[in-house]
């Protein structure tokens, strides 16, 4: 039996976009015929952004469209991309006549079925750009990395872009700086499930913890036994601070997720150790988020993303932004 608050495990998606459109209260509608759902009202004359990915992590990505960040977001099935006719109907729902840019995780369903999207849109004249997210540091650059919670900060700064009156070129340029100052590293003391069946994605012992996992619930690339909040948070923090390098002086917004089933309790503790970090080389914080923004159902883990800020990007990240729906920012 699987015990989850769910009806028919087929319906999973749509169930999830109806609540979440009850929500809103008349600002989110969902595009017809597709499992989309965009803005009531879009402003004629600006760049769309288009967001999507695979159900499962809310409120990654449904949630975030609305006035500054994306006007539509396309939602796969559980843990999987949104097919081509998804997206295509998204970006013709959205299209004001400047063009459209995706924002989207870098895994290969995801990166074939936005560009066959991108390839039928041209086909109508909707010129389309994209920018992937690549903060996962536990996977080396060159192999292709993934995207994880820090492709919040990313749909961020890509909604302030293109509500800012910049051109299709522009918003990418903008979105592309960005995805180059964004690292994030998770952990999870504990897998999440598939909603279908109720079977864990990986398995993992009592005493361990899996370090690098995909937004997917896919194993990580390493594991270890259990140890304290804070020689976790130094190991951690060591390798994303390198990866960039950081250094005294600069300024970071700095991410704390909740991969699903997290406490806060935990989630501070977590926060008041990397500040500690952070502290003692220098590097100020700009702003600080705490809670769940990208889950595995109901993983138990975290993961941290520091998103380093020069001028540009902080004016864009501070610019307003309001989900259309029950999580404000």
């Amino acid at each position: 039996m699987i015990k989850k608050a769910i009806n028919d495990p087929e319906r999973i998606v749509d169930e999830v976009i109806e609540g979440l459109i009850f929500a809103s209260h008349g600002r989110l509608v969902k595009v017809p015929g597709v499992q989309a759902i965009m803005r009531a009202h879009i402003e004629d004359g600006k760049v769309a952004l288009l967001i999507g990915g695979g159900s499962g992590h809310e409120p990654i990505y449904t949630t975030y469209v609305g006035r500054g960040y994306a006007d539509a977001s396309a939602c796969g099935n559980i843990f999987a991309a949104p097919s081509p006719q998804i997206i295509f109907e998204a970006t013709k729902a959205v299209h004001r006549g400047k063009g459209v840019l995706y924002v989207y995780g870098n895994y290969e369903g995801d990166v074939m079925n936005f560009d066959v999207a991108a390839e039928m849109a041209a086909a109508e004249g909707i010129e389309v750009k994209y920018v992937r997210t690549i903060d996962d540091v536990s996977l080396p650059k060159a192999d292709g990395r993934r995207g994880i919670a820090g492709s919040f900060f990313q749909v961020k700064i890509a909604g302030a872009a293109c509500s800012g009156g910049l051109s299709l070129e522009e918003a990418q340029r903008v979105t592309i700086h960005a995805q180059q100052n964004i690292r994030s590293l998770s952990v999870a003391f504990r897998p999440g499930s598939l909603p279908e069946t109720g079977q864990p994605t990986f398995t993992l012992g009592e005493d361990e913890l899996e370090i690098g996992m995909g937004g997917h619930g896919e194993r990580g690339v390493a594991r270890k036994k259990m140890m304290p909040a804070d020689q976790l948070v130094d190991l951690m923090m060591g390798q994303i601070i390198e990866d960039f390098p950081l250094k005294r002086g600069d300024r970071v917004a700095l991410l704390i997720d909740d991969l699903g089933a997290t406490t806060m309790m935990e989630l501070l503790i977590v926060n008041r150790r990397v500040r500690q970090i952070l502290d003692q080389r220098g590097i100020a914080v700009h702003d600080t988020r705490i809670g769940p923004y990208m889950t595995t159902q109901e993983m138990a883990g975290f993961s941290i993303t520091l998103f380093r800020l020069d001028d540009e990007l902080a004016r864009y990240f501070d610019q307003p932004a309001s989900n259309e729906s029950f999580l404000k920012p």
